[in-house]
């Protein structure tokens, strides 16, 4: 259980350095302090809304998979488990080679429509999270981990929407920074943001590759088991 703990941890850190995220929770607080108002209810609502579609989709996830394994009275065997292990690995090594565009600004109009109405950020929230967590791959990759112990641990959907908080840790620091009005947190919030906009996406395939590397060679260690 521990070892699952802490791979679901490496990737729910990995999913946490999103660029996009960071930009629109940026952009939501310059707004916000033009606007001379609180971020506090626009950034909440929008990663509220990321969490809740996050959430749901892993719930959906982990029971469709759990539903089809004693459907079809499925027995997850050493080969099956190296097999994805290998799998999934060469899939990170692949994903870190994809040219990924570290320059997603929202602009504007992620936040003009709901000036007035802050809350309506969830319903951003929500829907970019209908086009992001399908096509995450770490987050794919745990809940396969989740789905593929036998039996389910009983508190796995906690384990779910503990992964999906985590993944949001990055803008919510974000947050947290803005609201305060020390030179310190200004200077910190300033770093933050153009650390994570330089160096994320570089940070992100580095580990896709480590991540990839280790499931790679961990199912060669057990080239006997593949057969």
């Amino acid at each position: 259980m521990a070892v699952l703990l802490l791979t679901l941890l490496g990737f729910a850190l990995l999913d946490a350095l999103d660029v996009l995220l960071v930009a629109i929770t940026t952009a939501v607080v310059a707004d916000s302090r033009l606007a001379r108002r609180s971020p506090l209810v626009g950034v909440l609502s929008f990663l509220g809304g990321v969490f809740a579609v996050s959430v749901l989709f892993g719930v959906a996830t982990v029971l469709g998979i759990d539903f089809l394994v004693r459907l079809l009275d499925f027995d997850l065997t050493p080969t099956l488990r190296y097999w994805g292990e290998l799998v999934i690995g060469l899939v990170l090594i692949a994903v870190a080679a994809i040219p990924v565009d570290a320059g997603a600004a929202p602009g504007g109009r992620w936040v003009q429509p709901v000036r007035k109405y802050p809350w309506l950020m969830g319903v951003i929230g929500f829907t970019l999270g209908l086009a992001k967590v399908p096509t995450s791959v770490p987050y794919l990759a745990a809940l396969a981990l989740i789905s593929a112990q036998r039996p389910l641990p009983a508190s796995w959907p906690v384990l779910v929407a503990a992964y999906c908080l985590v993944a949001l840790v990055l803008p919510l620091v974000v947050l947290a920074l803005a609201l305060r009005r020390t030179p310190g947190a200004r200077r910190m919030y300033r770093m933050l943001v153009r650390g994570v906009t330089r160096f994320g996406p570089p940070v992100v395939r580095v580990l896709f590759v480590v991540f990839g590397v280790v499931l790679v060679v961990d199912a060669l260690v057990h080239a006997g088991q593949l057969w």
